[in-house]
């Protein structure tokens, strides 16, 4: 009796220190948020809101960028380059499946016409970048965590490897998908007036668009705030086509031009197809943070270079040293910039209730389990490393998290759906608090259980 007794205390005792285990880096990451919501509330306004623009541009330009160099370009080698390579295909197929799952919610919630693509985009594109990182680091700050000595080195490496799949579906398709519905352009419109009235630092602005693309309204281009493939596919509007010479019209001009010319020229179709990727901002995916993981990956993948670089023994180690150091400041200010974009409340939102719901419950419920089977699939088909359960937890928290707030940047830039894209980031990621602790909890267990 002694002895089942000693066994069931042992088991609750188990069970208590793996809860605590897996709630405690979230409560962490909690009070970082708290107290930047406290200090940015426009109650107290202790730090003002410009402060917190300048800490957000510098972690984009500076922390990220050293955090991802110094820990990315240890890690890397050729062998793990190709042990490595389920992390980005793991970023499109949860993408696709989140954009299947929100075309369920576009469909059974009816949303307004005009956010019917929104409301995909929303549930289909996760944040794979800050939020991780700093669930990984808090995670690993402990030296009793479930992963290892060498958890934070590896978990942000891993982290960092998926980045740059994500910021190019986001630069190409997520920059089209969110263009302002042509036949609901007018609607959109008379909102772009009222946002080019204000100047370029206004501070009325959300803090959100500059959390993730600092200097943002710098990027404006002649059609970011138009449906421009609609009109190009339309014939609504001559946009970026003058350029390219229409030969039907030139042989209505000339009609004595030779009919062997129009049959070599380039179809109009295909002339309009070239001009989407001609305006689509490709050149914004060489952001510092992208620079950073490219650097990376190929210092850490030529021995020569990496012994240059990387190593106590390096000529270059004091610069890596200082990198280091820098790149420790970005979880801290991820989250004091997370709390200060919470502290500015939800904007109002025409959405709907049901439609935010919607997104929500996709996002941060139905898709974590869709991803637990995925990579449990993934593991029978041994497409994943063996053994490493922290590179299973990296891939598992991206189904987890909830949109990027690069989304509110992009819909400003866009002039589409500004208000909506604030308000459902606010209430996705307050719900994430109960939902990423609750999936932890569950990845834990699942992965604690195969060691």
């Amino acid at each position: 009796m002694d002895f089942l007794s000693a066994q069931f205390q042992g088991y609750l005792t188990s069970r208590g220190e793996s809860l605590l285990t897996a709630v405690l880096p979230l409560m962490k990451l909690l009070s970082l948020t708290v107290i930047g919501l406290v200090l940015a509330h426009p109650k107290t306004q202790i730090i003002p809101k410009a402060t917190f623009e300048l800490l957000s541009k510098l972690v984009f330009t500076l922390f990220l960028p050293c955090l991802i160099f110094t820990h990315l370009g240890q890690c890397i080698t050729l062998k793990n380059f190709t042990l490595w390579w389920f992390i980005p295909v793991n970023v499109v197929v949860s993408t696709i499946i989140g954009c299947i799952l929100g075309y369920l919610v576009a469909k059974a919630c009816r949303p307004p016409p005009e956010f019917f693509r929104f409301t995909i985009v929303m549930t289909g594109f996760g944040n794979t970048g800050n939020l991780p990182l700093a669930i990984v680091a808090s995670v690993c700050h402990s030296t009793d965590n479930p992963f290892g000595p060498d958890c934070y080195k590896n978990g942000v490496s891993y982290v960092s490897f998926s980045q740059w799949v994500a910021v190019i579906l986001v630069y190409t398709l997520v920059y089209h998908m969110m263009e302002p519905p042509l036949e609901y352009s007018e609607i959109v419109e008379e909102g772009i007036e009222i946002d080019k009235q204000l100047p370029p630092n206004d501070l009325s602005s959300p803090l959100l668009t500059e959390a993730e693309w600092p200097g943002m309204e710098d990027k404006e281009t002649e059609h970011s705030k138009t449906p421009f493939i609609a009109r190009v596919f339309n014939s609504i509007s001559s946009i970026s086509l003058n350029t390219i010479p229409d030969l039907d019209s030139m042989e209505e001009e000339n009609p004595n031009s030779p009919k062997s010319i129009s049959c070599l020229a380039e179809p109009r179709v295909v002339r309009r197809i070239r001009t989407v990727p001609e305006q689509t901002p490709i050149g914004r995916i060489l952001q510092p943070p992208t620079i950073a993981s490219i650097l990376a990956i190929v210092i850490g993948m030529v021995p020569q270079l990496k012994a240059f670089v990387f190593g106590d023994n390096a000529p270059l180690s004091f610069i890596t040293d200082s990198f280091d150091i820098i790149g420790g400041a970005m979880v801290p200010s991820v989250m004091l910039v997370l709390g200060g974009m919470l502290a500015e409340g939800p904007n109002e939102s025409e959405l709907g209730i049901r439609t935010t719901i919607g997104i929500i419950v996709a996002r941060l419920l139905v898709l974590p389990l869709l991803g637990i089977g995925v990579i449990c699939l993934a593991d029978k088909m041994n497409f994943l490393v063996r053994g490493d359960q922290l590179y299973r937890f990296v891939l598992l928290l991206q189904y987890t998290t909830p949109s990027a707030i690069l989304f509110g940047a992009i819909a400003r830039l866009r002039g589409y759906a500004v208000r909506e894209a604030s308000a459902l980031l606010f209430w996705q990621h307050v719900f994430a608090v109960f939902s990423i602790s609750l999936f932890i909890i569950i990845y834990f267990k699942l992965l604690l259980s195969y060691v």
